[in-house]
């Protein structure tokens, strides 16, 4: 969350700057600002709650004129959204100005402590006390300056620091938060991610937790925070900056959906060769995997879903007991985690915070930790044992789509892997479900193909205000997200239950006319759910099903409305029936007017706990 881009160079900076957090409004935020010097080398702080086209119209009349500058888009966490306390802060005598992702945990005592000192505040934020912090501590070495201050902040952040009397140099660290360093000719960079840089340079410095950068025109030296240099090589961006743009649809949302099968397929193709599964990144040999006794699947939000569908399929697979937690709680419950287990972390953007203490609470355990990731040379990734890469690309939208999809094969395929390492399926079932896999990607077409009866049926129902999921096994998982993707973007209240608790509970919320959406993928529990589905019916619910070719004709008896899927095995159903959930979100929110890319109070990459 937040958006942080930085530059110095020979060109004007205010332009390089709001388009670099143009490209980073994905992330989620609520204001938007930029710090630059004037000709005088004094710190021009322009800021102002809302979108970055209210900054704009504010920088009009500005005539601006600096090399140098850095800017930020604000997501609230201390502070209402409102001008004064949106990014940049300065410090009281506008020596120093601060941009900041993240949340110090400390920055009462350090704010009661420059009260003491005779420092005056104007915000409600945790930043102004890095500013000010760093006016105190600036002795003449801004470098310096910067790392006396980190060593008295306690939590998270993402830095990016100017100074009046520093006019061709700016400073940036990083802990528990992401930052690069873009390197360009006679300019560079600093951005919280890879699109707000990605139309200048595709040469990077990926920073490491506690490292501090100095960044001029033609020079860029990393520090840790005795003051060493360190030594880092540049990463290589490869990917085409057409991936991080609409390409003519109207929504990332929409574009990101449609690109699922061709993500999925990138997942899946180089892993599966000559009838095998080779993961490349992934050094467990069958003696290693049959000494597990346990696997614990660790994720947030769509993610944890994620790991929901992995739990059934590695525990039917593998034969290992496999349990699914939250990040933000795994690491509160002192977990019974050791040597004999596997940890798997699944995060899209490879720098969730949650997920990432969760990481590092399993290491100290001595569990071995596997992550499931997105973006290459992400935290996670780097401080994982194994990796295993979801091609699916750039992600824009904040609600996630292919990412999913992508997330559960991997999942697929680690379990398959280990379930051959173990030898808990057959030669002739491994063969199969590598077969059913090769399939995935083209039944997602085929899904698509027909994504306007599900734009049909939304068009008389988004106006909703509280719509039920109900599903069994991997539909119940199932169920989990699909619920998540209609509150994310459309605003409607939607819960998702358990078929077989309809009765303990859940029932007494059925009235005349609210809707239910029930998937039926999992063929022993088909007839269990038309069951389900006759008991909401007999309450005057309307009932959308999702459903495979095979059961359709069975399931429109007593549904109103069927969606059907490609027939696909049970356990591979998620991955190819989540997509009909994802456009009903979709389109609901497209109905109801909702910025679908970027919802409400949310932001892509969570970077605070």
């Amino acid at each position: 969350m937040c958006g942080i881009v930085g530059y110095i160079g020979t060109k004007q900076a205010a332009p390089i700057l709001v388009e670099g957090l143009k490209k980073l409004e994905y992330r989620g935020y609520d204001s938007a600002g930029i710090a630059v010097f004037d000709k005088n080398n004094n710190i021009q702080v322009i800021k102002t709650k809302g979108r970055l086209s209210a900054l704009e119209e504010k920088l009009k009349p500005c005539n601006l004129q600096s090399n140098l500058g850095i800017g930020h888009t604000r997501w609230a966490t201390h502070g209402e959204p409102n001008d004064v306390n949106s990014h940049p802060h300065a410090s009281q005598n506008g020596h120093i100005a601060v941009v900041h992702n993240g949340i110090i945990e400390n920055y009462m005592q350090l704010k009661e402590f420059l009260q003491s000192k005779g420092f005056l505040f104007q915000s409600d934020t945790d930043t102004e006390v890095i500013a000010q912090l760093v006016e105190y501590n600036f002795k003449g070495n801004l470098v310096k300056a910067v790392m006396n201050t980190l060593n008295d902040l306690e939590g998270s952040y993402a830095l990016g620091v100017i100074c009046t009397t520093c006019p061709e140099e700016f400073v940036a660290a990083r802990k528990d938060s992401p930052l690069i360093v873009g390197i360009g000719e006679n300019e560079n960079y600093i951005a919280s991610d890879i699109p707000a840089i990605l139309q200048h340079t595709r040469d990077i410095y990926i920073l490491e937790d506690r490292e501090v950068v100095r960044i001029k025109q033609n020079d860029i030296a990393i520090f840790n925070l005795l003051g060493e240099k360190v030594e880092r090589d540049i990463f290589h961006v490869d990917w085409d900056i057409t991936s991080a743009e609409k390409g003519g649809y109207e929504h990332f949302m929409m574009k990101e959906m449609c690109e699922e099968p061709q993500a999925v397929k990138a997942t899946l193709m180089p892993r599966l060769k000559d009838g095998r599964v080779l993961l490349d990144q992934i050094d467990m040999t069958p003696e290693d995997v049959k000494r597990l006794e346990k696997i614990n699947i660790v994720a947030c939000g769509t993610a944890y879903h994620a790991g929901i569908v992995g739990r059934y399929v590695i525990e039917k697979l593998v034969r290992i007991p496999v349990e699914v937690d939250l990040a933000s709680e795994f690491r509160y419950k002192d977990p019974l985690v050791n040597e004999k287990q596997l940890t798997i972390i699944i995060s899209q953007s490879g720098e969730t915070l949650d997920s990432l203490m969760a990481l590092r609470e399993a290491k100290r355990k001595g569990s071995r930790v596997l992550s499931i990731v997105n973006v290459v040379g992400s935290s996670i990734a780097r401080e994982s044992d194994d990796i295993l890469y979801t091609w699916a690309g750039p992600e824009i939208a904040v609600a996630s789509t292919k990412a999913y999809n992508t997330q559960l094969a991997a999942l697929f395929l680690i379990a398959l892997d280990m379930a051959n390492k173990k030898e808990t399926i057959t030669e002739a079932e491994y063969q199969n479900y590598i077969a059913q896999l090769n399939t995935i990607p083209s039944l997602l077409e085929t899904v698509l193909n027909n994504k306007e009866d599900i734009q049909k049926f939304a068009s008389g129902q988004f106006n909703e205000k509280s719509i039920f999921f109900l599903g069994r096994g991997l539909d119940y998982a199932l169920s989990m997200e699909g619920s998540l993707k209609l509150k994310e973007i459309s605003y409607i209240h939607s819960e998702a239950y358990a078929g077989g608790e309809l009765k303990h509970g859940t029932i007494a919320l059925i009235e005349e006319g609210t809707l239910v959406v029930c998937p039926l993928t999992q063929e022993n529990l088909v007839e269990k759910m038309i069951s389900n589905i006759r008991e909401v019916k007999a309450r005057g619910a309307i009932v959308m099903a999702i459903t495979q070719n095979k059961h359709a004709a069975e399931v429109v008896k007593s549904a109103d409305v069927v969606i059907t899927i490609p027939d696909v095995i049970s356990l591979f159903a998620p991955i190819v029936a989540i997509t009909p959930m994802q456009l009903f979100a979709y389109y609901m929110s497209v109905l109801r007017g909702n910025d679908v890319d970027k919802p409400r109070n949310l932001a892509k990459s969570v970077t605070v706990e």
